[in-house]
């Protein structure tokens, strides 16, 4: 399935039923007076929130969704039917805008959740409603509102506990397919992985959490290098970052704080709180160096200022993954404690 992250649409509400103009035709009951019934009400259109859904590609062709009209009033003062409202259905973590103004109208995080976008028109009043005592047959209807038409545009932002960063072919998609059942392209040239990918880590019945994937960063990717630009917004709502680092490709030349500066500056352009949200070190590959490398490598990133955990696993050989999935749980349910004590 081709991965897509924007979309643009219109939604059009059904328009109200007009009243109906209606006088009482029957044997034996003379001056029968008004029955001309209301109309229907239109229908609304909503946004719902469906956890089966992780793209927005169901939008690439479709690009106008309406709901139904009400049915107007009829005689004998029966009442036209309103219309269904219209549900469509979008991934968790779709934010939504006035295409026009780029007004935020809703965050669709929760599953479940719904968002009024359209509102259905009112149904017009048939003349039943106008009759009175001076008034006793009344010609005067009302017809029925338009519903309310929006251009909007669609979002997406993956939700996930973890993010992974890093230059490309660090092995972020072998590590993510390693410890969870996302089956990323893997290969053994840069800039494999186009588009971002989503697992889910389950260490037990009981305890999980997610991780997004996104293509390699480089140099300049905040300002549009690569495709960094595109992709960077699906880490805005992970709490901690996973930075992998490639030890396999280091020698006396090549200084692992600069690669670690380089991501961190990217990320700082992009949104200065993703290079403050708290970052684990991964090396990754050490099974294709010695001890005496991986140690070299820890020593110059403290050296250069780090003094944050560093990890060290073979994506390929499993090497270190279940030891740095267990903490990343034990961290997340600590992190979690902290933020409702918090916020109690």
């Amino acid at each position: 399935m081709k991965f897509v992250d924007e979309a643009s649409i219109t939604v059009r509400a059904g328009k109200g039923g007009d009243g109906c103009l209606s006088f009482r035709r029957e044997k034996f009951v003379p001056l029968g007076g008004p029955d001309g019934g209301d109309g229907g009400s239109g229908g609304s259109v909503y946004l719902e929130v469906d956890a089966g859904l992780n793209t927005l590609v169901d939008f690439r062709f479709k690009k106008l969704f309406r709901a139904g009209n009400g049915q107007p009033g009829m005689g004998r003062e029966r009442v036209g039917k309103s219309a269904n409202d219209l549900v469509i259905k979008v991934p968790a973590g779709t934010l939504v805008f006035e295409a026009t103004t780029h007004e935020l109208i809703g965050d669709m995080v929760r599953g479940g959740a719904k968002l009024l976008v359209a509102k259905g028109g009112i149904f017009g009043l048939g003349n039943t409603r106008f009759k009175s005592s001076t008034n006793r047959a009344p010609r005067k209807t009302t017809k029925g509102i338009p519903g309310e038409t929006r251009e909007l545009r669609l979002e997406l932002k993956l939700l996930a506990d973890v993010g992974l960063v890093g230059l490309p072919n660090a092995g972020k998609s072998t590590f993510i397919s390693a410890i969870s059942a996302a089956r990323p392209k893997v290969a053994d040239y840069p800039f494999t992985t186009l588009t971002p990918n989503l697992g889910i880590v389950r260490l037990n019945t009981e305890q999980s959490f997610a991780v997004a994937d996104i293509p390699g960063i480089i140099a300049g990717a905040a300002r549009g290098a690569g495709l960094g630009l595109q992709f960077l917004k699906h880490l805005e709502r992970t709490r901690l970052l996973l930075h992998l680092i490639d030890v396999s490709a280091f020698d006396p030349e090549r200084d692992p704080v600069k690669d670690y500066s380089i991501v961190s500056a990217e990320l700082g352009r992009h949104d200065v709180s993703l290079a403050m949200r708290p970052r684990w070190l991964v090396l990754n590959k050490i099974d294709t160096v010695s001890d005496d490398v991986a140690e070299a490598c820890i020593e110059r990133l403290v050296a250069g200022g780090w003094s944050g955990p560093v990890h060290c696993i073979s994506a390929v050989t499993h090497q270190g993954c279940d030891k740095l999935i267990r903490a990343i749980q034990v961290w997340l349910e600590r992190s979690e404690c902290v933020d409702v004590v918090s916020t109690a």
